[in-house]
């Protein structure tokens, strides 16, 4: 068939149709439709709803009317800050921790499973990197959202980066009053009833503060009060790192009761409480109305380092080949950027495979071994927190080709999540079992893509306004060699993406056939 002759009944079926498509304006908006005149109501049920400069299928991205990148779409800012307000104690720890503890409490802290927390930190954060990346971040799935999918920072990614044991048991919450926090003080860090008395009142609640920790460190050290000792340097350290929050200077009295038993607290799922609490505080800062991101900032940086290695300025203590196993994110130090967050929008939004490392720690398995478990499709919790980990939103990060996954878990149903994460090997195969091993790195399988700029917001920084925004059609699409035929397939690819049409669907037969011929040739 000539292309040409091909390409007007094309455009003519087309025409036949087009009253029953919304389309994005010049600004990004989806307009108000007035009914054509003979359009029926029907036509106009079956339309595609959406948000302006977001996605058009919104069962996926039920927050999204919240979420900051709805808002930047339209240039409305948090605030004078575009960035948000992100801090880390990565210098205050340099100079609290030891270079050496002494043997008594280097046991504990060792056979902890936190001891890799002492050198992780980076001394400084850069603010724009971490604010741009947040603002991909949708709470509903635990994932950012790029432009050519889904990518999430996983327990794999934890474990490698910081070297904590992902396996173990969920910690159950248990309210803290003021009162009881004084005799937890009184009872687990060797601290008399008047002195913890006046501390946890200064600090307004069932709190400590760090200094004041490190502080009892070093006067139970010097008195040889080891099991003190240990308690105050260990609650200080999760407080500065993995929990800390967003007063910047305290820790929940809660925590202690970790460290009751030292001999005991090895037991938990460290790598899933980092993971948990960071997920939770990338869904707050994700929100239009929160200005600063709390919790463990060197993780996403460090992750971000990891996978992609042309964003952000990354100084290098050491290459992966000179690794002696050390914790990953002991790879990377802080390196002042000149980039602002205005210009790493457009750089995010031009992103392709290409530009990722998908599988960044191949290179370290002889100190971290994957484990199986990191493929758990389930709810994780610490405390009263519980959010959804969903590996199969970001298979190519496992090596598997990417399928459209599953529709999100809604946690506030959950109920036996520490059964579930027991046995979690069957999700693990219904995981894996839906999908093959990838190809090429970032292999996906026919129609998620399609899927996903349906449900997504693929770029986060609109077009010029004369010109009215498209659905991106990836550079990285297979599609015919010869250039007019290339033309015609991407041409009816975008147009049926832009409908959300179905192949089964017989208004649109005629073109998914049109798709096939075109990409035969």
């Amino acid at each position: 068939m000539d292309c040409h002759i091909f390409t007007i009944n094309l455009a003519h079926n087309i025409q036949k149709i087009l009253p029953l498509v919304r389309r994005r304006g010049a600004d990004g908006r989806i307009p108000v439709r007035t009914l054509d005149r003979g359009a029926s109501s029907s036509a106009v049920a079956a339309e595609p709803a959406g948000y302006p400069g977001g996605p058009y299928d919104t069962s996926l991205l039920v927050k999204y009317e919240h979420h900051v990148a709805r808002h930047i779409w339209f240039g409305e800012e948090r605030g004078p800050k575009k960035e948000l307000k992100v801090a880390g104690h990565g210098l205050k720890l340099t100079s609290r921790v030891p270079l050496a503890l002494p043997p008594q409490m280097e046991s504990w802290v060792s056979r902890s499973g936190l001891s890799s927390l002492q050198r992780t930190s980076l001394n400084k954060i850069d603010t724009n990197l971490v604010s741009t990346f947040v603002e991909r971040w949708h709470l509903e799935t635990s994932s950012f959202h790029m432009l050519f999918g889904e990518m999430s920072i996983t327990l794999d990614d934890v474990a490698c980066l910081l070297h904590l044991p992902i396996r173990g048991i969920f910690w159950s919450p248990q309210d803290v009053t003021e009162e009881l926090a004084v005799e937890l003080d009184v009872d687990y860090l060797g601290v008399s009833q008047g002195q913890a008395q006046s501390h946890v009142r200064s600090c307004r609640g069932s709190y400590y503060k760090l200094e004041w920790l490190y502080d009892l460190f070093v006067h139970h050290r010097a008195a040889s009060s080891w099991a003190y000792a240990t308690r105050a340097y260990l609650l200080m350290l999760v407080g500065s790192t993995i929990f800390a929050d967003k007063t910047f200077t305290l820790v929940e009295a809660r925590y202690l009761l970790l460290f009751r038993d030292l001999d005991g607290c090895s037991g938990y799922s460290w790598g899933a409480a980092a993971l948990v609490t960071l997920y939770r505080y990338l869904g707050d800062a994700s929100m239009y109305s929160c200005k600063q991101l709390d919790g463990y900032p060197t993780l996403l940086q460090c992750w971000i380092h990891e996978y992609f290695p042309t964003v952000g300025k990354r100084g290098e203590n050491w290459k992966p080949a000179d690794n002696c196993g050390l914790p990953r994110a002991m790879r990377w130090s802080y390196r002042q950027e000149v980039l602002n967050v205005d210009d790493l929008r457009p750089i995010l939004d031009e992103l392709t495979p290409a530009d990722v490392i998908w599988r960044p720690f191949e290179d370290h398995r002889a100190w971290c071994v994957f484990d199986e478990i990191c493929l758990y499709r389930g709810c994780l919790k610490w405390g009263e927190k519980v959010v959804p980990y969903l590996p199969d939103r970001c298979l190519r990060q496992f090596g598997y080709r990417q399928y459209v996954p599953s529709p999100p878990l809604d946690c506030m149903m959950a109920t036996d999540i520490d059964v579930d994460w027991i046995s979690y090997h069957q999700s693990v195969i219904t995981v894996i079992g839906s999908s093959t091993v990838a190809t090429t790195p970032s292999d996906t399988v026919d129609g998620y893509l399609e899927w996903y700029y349906c449900v997504s917001h693929p770029r986060l920084v609109p077009p010029h306004r004369d010109a009215p925004r498209e659905v991106p059609v990836p550079v990285y699409d297979a599609g015919p060699s010869d250039p007019d035929w290339a033309r015609v397939s991407t041409l009816i690819h975008r147009y049926l993406r832009q409908v959300n049409a179905e192949e089964e669907d017989p208004q649109f037969s005629d073109l998914f056939e049109a798709l096939h011929i075109s990409r035969s040739h």
